[in-house]
């Protein structure tokens, strides 16, 4: 079963359940003063910084990243995820964890005590400040993991401001669902509230100059009051990148630069793991395109806190297939917190609970996957299609099992095939252009000491003599060729 979120529930099916239920909104009838899910469709996306349609984003979480398990252990790895490639670099929740209630040893961080406080575990607020600024320095934005929906049961502001809280008509503090019970549930019915949060939010921005915010459970806060983040925020600092970790069109309007592709995410782990056919991620991505706003763009991952480690529940061919598919699929890719290496818990549990640094050793015997990612994003980094073309899904003679699409901009056109199965396949792509002989092989290697070449297109490999092609068990190949 899916693994539970910090509090609780599988995250991953509270999401997919509430998309679900927005997309069903669209075909049902609304009174006409509030705007239905169709006509958020039809509006265009918020606009946003291009480095953030072009990012690859690191999801980094400070207990476990470094075996210091604090802000100086990232700073002195900043080399390394520079050298990687990424871009962002998303600091898991930062704050002092509560301890009334508390799961597993250490606690979740999503059950914040002191919005306004570092964790003293991670270090001072000097630390955090010299982890961004020489973050900065290498060219990488960092941003911070925010917790808006709800507060660990012992929070400050539970003493000090408890008419923020939700409540039952007994007066009893509610969690934000039953399942949750390590936290209770904010109410922003109530103006004081919201301007706290907002001035906290600003605080963090003036005060450490970190470039913006992953909103945790962002559907279950009103749309309004991100609108309002937005607008504050922006005035300190234009470019601030706004990250939903939700999937609910009407935040990425004016509020949101990007958010989750949870449908997508849950799609493509019952391909891998339950026999659905490999056109169902097709399906999805088709539905999230037809919800959301013309150019929204949305975060794409095979892994993260919330979930069993990819390694885990595909086994490791099928994570890399997995990793290849989100690396080459239109969106923001993401990467969690020791993924790079390969990295895995022996039960693949998410780590929300104890400390569980990266596992180095295992790491080690794993050199592939660093191999892979180096090329995935150099991938994407020198060829633009694959940042922020169109993409054209094609059919093949096994629709069950090969995932194929096309990749477009005014200069390339980047074929992508991928098989989400266990077993080897031989058959066709149909559709491809007329010019099919003229693609050329940029498959990434999991070679070392190959990557750069063969990324290239400079390897001399030989392109498959299409529309026949033939992949191994979860293989894949990505062509390219330029056009006219």
């Amino acid at each position: 079963m899916p693994a539970p979120l910090a509090n609780g529930l599988p995250r991953r099916l509270l999401l997919v359940l509430s998309t679900l239920a927005i997309l069903a909104a669209a075909a049902a009838p609304a009174p006409a003063q509030q705007a239905t899910a169709k006509d958020v469709a039809k509006l265009p996306a918020r606009p946003r910084p291009q480095w953030v349609t072009d990012a690859v984003i690191y999801e980094l979480f400070p207990r476990n990243f470094s075996n210091e398990g604090n802000f100086a252990g990232v700073t002195a790895r900043l080399d390394e995820l520079k050298d990687l490639g990424v871009d962002v670099l998303w600091l898991m929740p930062i704050h002092p964890i509560g301890q009334k209630g508390k799961k597993g040893t250490v606690g979740s961080p999503y059950a914040v005590r002191d919005y306004d406080a570092i964790n003293p575990d991670y270090g001072t607020a000097e630390d955090l400040k010299r982890l961004v600024a020489e973050a900065h320095k290498r060219g990488l934005k960092v941003i911070l993991d925010i917790v808006a929906n709800h507060t660990a049961w012992d929070s400050v502001l539970m003493e000090k401001h408890p008419d923020f809280y939700t409540r039952d008509a007994s007066g009893k503090v509610l969690p934000p669902n039953p399942d949750w019970t390590d936290v209770a549930d904010l109410n922003y019915d109530n103006p004081a509230l919201r301007d706290y949060m907002v001035g906290m939010l600003k605080r963090w921005v003036k005060e450490f100059d970190v470039d913006g915010f992953r909103c945790d459970v962002a559907m279950e806060v009103p749309t309004d009051f991100w609108e309002r983040v937005r607008d504050e925020l922006a005035a300190i600092k234009p470019d601030i990148f706004l990250l939903a970790e939700a999937s609910k069109p009407e935040l990425l309007v004016k509020a949101f630069d990007a958010d989750y592709a949870w449908p997508l995410h849950g799609t493509l782990a019952e391909v891998m793991m339950s026999g659905r056919p490999a056109t169902a991620i097709r399906d999805a991505w088709k539905e999230q395109k037809a919800a959301f706003p013309k150019g929204a763009v949305h975060v794409v991952f095979s892994d993260n806190h919330d979930e069993r480690r990819a390694i885990v529940r595909f086994g490791e061919r099928g994570a890399m297939a997995a990793a290849v598919l989100i690396f080459t699929l239109d969106g923001i890719p993401l990467i969690y917190n020791g993924m790079e290496f390969g990295d895995s818990t022996e039960s693949g549990a998410p780590a929300l609970f104890e400390k569980l640094p990266i596992l180095r050793p295992i790491s080690e015997r794993r050199p592939e996957f660093a191999i892979l990612f180096r090329q995935l994003i150099a991938l994407r980094r020198d060829h633009p299609a694959l940042r922020s073309g169109d993409l054209a899904w094609l059919p093949t003679s096994d629709e069950d099992r090969i995932v194929a699409f096309l990749r477009r901009d005014a200069k390339e056109e980047i074929l992508v095939a991928i098989n989400l199965s266990n077993r080897p396949f031989r058959g066709r792509i149909a559709d491809l252009p007329a010019q099919a002989a003229a693609f050329r092989d940029i498959t990434p290697t999991l070679k070392a000491g190959v990557p750069s070449a063969r990324a290239s297109g400079r390897s001399g490999a030989q392109p498959p003599a299409l529309p026949e092609l033939s992949l191994p068990a979860w293989g894949f190949r990505v062509l390219q060729r330029m056009l006219p």
